[in-house]
């Protein structure tokens, strides 16, 4: 499978349903589907769950990231 490295934006709405749906998955120890710029992602429930904040310069990031395998 090729590298691939995407930011896609979302309006707020529909940032809140995504996250609602991962929540209500992780939850229930259910695989994740969520489709980014045309191509459909499936996240296992093993999957491993962080958050990464960056300071820099008077800027903020905050990052919520999911790590898996394409084995799991």
């Amino acid at each position: 499978m090729e590298n691939r490295d995407i930011q896609k934006s979302y309006p707020k709405e529909e940032f809140v349903s995504k996250l609602r749906r991962l929540a209500d998955c992780i939850e229930r120890n259910e695989n994740f589907r969520i489709s980014v710029d045309g191509e459909a992602i499936y996240i296992p429930d093993l999957a491993e769950f962080s958050i990464e904040h960056e300071r820099s310069e008077g800027e903020n990031e905050l990052e919520f990231q999911i790590k898996w395998n394409d084995a799991q």
